[in-house]
């Protein structure tokens, strides 16, 4: 069952509270560091180009605001992005939880792949604990539940790691409530890192019951859809997005959804400019609102963003703003 009661929080020296993740011994904050965008450009699904300096002085502000874990993973940016939060890191104490991933390997010429073999597992292991600079990592994710039927072999070598001492705690992410329950054998899950925000409520029904349940911790990526819901995405920006970034290619980037997608913008940034809140902070204190979200994973590309985004950490929707937001997700058709 999930944590509950007075020792369900804690509060770090900022006074922002803090949640313990699943069955690990960690206490994270409510938002943490996502380094996607952080690979930089020229890969499959990069954000276009990103200067290093910016995402160093990026993740050096987040975390002087109090925030306590870094998401990253083996892919973004072809390792390109676990060799700039090394960078950022030197000389930072204390450091935060670092939590990345494996499965999504790529060729040489680029190309991305997954893959959960036991060999694979453990070598992407060792390439990252190289790129970090660190002995050990505080979480390690399958990224992607590809292919399916390697699922239970990949698992194993997740453990093995862990008995290996090599990373502390183990989890999930994308996975669909099926394949964690083929995970329920071996009682080791600590967290599923799904996508979760207003346009993708998928998890809603069966999951995040599922994770509560068994005391799974929940680490929500893409709480803002990729900047969509942040209040600055305009179609002019989208237009002039570089050719590079992924999202000139999703759906909800595009008409007809484009149009739906802005005007439900227009509602946060009414309801946030009560609070003195953005249409950013809205969207993540939504997917904050459920109690099985330990965490909000939150995208950051230069220092500057952190503004519209880090008053989400405390700042909570009231039970009617909740329901005026869903009215008018019903007015637009959105599921």
């Amino acid at each position: 069952m999930p944590h509950t009661g007075p020792e369900a929080f804690r509060y770090n020296r900022e006074g922002m509270e803090k949640r313990r993740l699943g069955n690990s011994d960690m206490w994270i904050t409510p938002l943490g560091i996502g380094q996607w965008a952080m690979g930089g450009g020229g890969w499959k699904f990069s954000w276009g180009p990103q200067d290093d300096t910016q995402s160093v002085a990026a993740i050096r502000a987040a975390l002087d605001a109090g925030w306590n874990w870094v998401d990253t993973a083996a892919v973004y940016g072809l390792g390109h992005a676990e060799e700039v939060l090394a960078k950022a890191l030197e000389g930072v104490s204390p450091k935060p939880y670092i939590f990345t991933k494996c499965e999504r390997c790529w060729r040489e010429d680029g190309e991305i792949y997954g893959c959960l073999k036991r060999e694979s597992v453990l070598r992407e292991c060792e390439d990252s604990l190289r790129r970090l600079k660190v002995e050990v990592i505080d979480l390690y994710q399958i990224h992607w539940p590809e292919p399916d039927e390697d699922i239970e072999e990949a698992w194993e070598a997740m453990l093995e790691l862990k008995r290996q001492g090599k990373v502390r705690w183990i989890g999930v992410s994308n996975f669909s409530l099926a394949q964690l329950k083929r995970l329920e054998k071996y009682g080791e899950v600590t967290s599923l890192q799904p996508p979760y925000n207003l346009l993708a409520r998928e998890i809603e029904k069966e999951i995040l019951p599922y994770c509560a349940q068994n005391n799974i911790g929940v680490i929500a990526y893409s709480p803002m859809h990729s900047g969509l819901l942040t209040g600055k995405m305009t179609r002019e920006r989208i237009a002039a997005l570089p050719p590079d970034d992924h999202r000139r290619r999703r759906p909800q980037f595009q008409e007809p959804l484009l149009s739906r997608n802005l005007a439900l913008v227009e509602k946060l940034r009414e309801i946030g400019a009560r609070h003195g809140r953005t249409p950013g902070e809205v969207a993540i204190a939504w997917v904050l609102r459920r109690p099985e979200v330990t965490g909000a994973i939150v995208g950051l590309r230069s220092p500057e963003q952190l503004a519209g985004v880090a008053g989400a950490a405390e700042f909570r929707l009231s039970a009617a703003e909740v329901a005026e937001i869903e009215q008018e997700m019903q007015r637009l058709g959105i599921a």
